[in-house]
C-alpha cells in the first residue's frame, strides 16, 4: 500500500526547479510597453481588475483595496511604482496576486499577462549589465531567445516599500 503525502506549495516548487535542472519559470507581462516578469513561484493567482476600493491617505502607488474571497488585497500600480506614464484599466489589464511570505498576498496591476518563460542560469545575465546600480527591484535580465528580452523583478522590495 503507498501513502502518498501532500506537499505544501513551497516544497513542490522546490521539487520542481531541481527536476528541471536549473530552470526557473517566470510570468511575463507588459507595462508600458516593455516585457517584466517575475517568478512564478511568488504568483498566487492573476486575476482580471475588479472595482478598486482608494484608500485615504494610502502611498502613492497604491491603487486601493479588492477583495478576493473575503479578505482584502492591497493593489499597487506598476506604472505608477516605476514612474511611468498612467493608463486606465482595459480589459487587458491583469492583477497578478504575489505571495512573497510576508503572510499576505498584494496586488500588482499591470497592462497585460503574457507567457511562463523557464529560463536557465545561463540565460540570466545580473542586473548590473544594464549599467550603473540598479533599483532592488531589478533582479536580472533574462533572454530566453534572439529578440527577446526579459526585465527581471524581485517581487519582494516591490510589495515591502512604498
Amino acid at each position: 500500500m503507498r501513502v502518498e503525502t501532500r506537499k505544501n506549495p513551497t516544497e513542490r516548487r522546490s521539487a520542481r526547479r531541481t527536476a528541471d535542472s536549473g530552470r526557473t519559470e517566470y510570468l511575463a507581462f507588459v507595462l508600458a510597453g516593455e516585457t517584466y516578469a517575475i517568478e512564478v513561484a511568488h504568483v498566487a493567482e492573476i486575476l482580471k481588475p475588479t472595482p478598486v476600493t482608494e484608500v485615504p491617505r494610502a502611498p502613492g502607488n497604491v491603487l486601493g483595496i479588492i477583495g478576493v474571497r473575503g479578505k482584502l488585497v492591497t493593489v499597487v500600480d506598476l506604472r505608477r511604482r516605476f514612474r511611468l506614464v498612467e493608463r486606465p484599466m482595459d480589459r487587458r489589464s491583469r492583477i497578478i496576486l504575489t505571495d512573497v511570505g510576508a503572510g499576505e498576498q498584494v496586488g500588482l496591476l499591470v497592462d497585460e499577462v503574457q507567457q511562463v518563460w523557464r529560463l536557465s542560469t545561463e540565460e540570466i545575465e545580473p542586473a548590473h549589465v544594464l549599467g550603473a546600480e540598479q533599483p532592488a527591484h531589478i533582479a536580472g535580465i533574462g533572454r530566453p531567445i534572439d529578440g527577446v528580452i526579459l526585465i527581471l523583478l524581485d517581487a519582494r522590495p516591490i510589495v515591502e516599500s512604498p
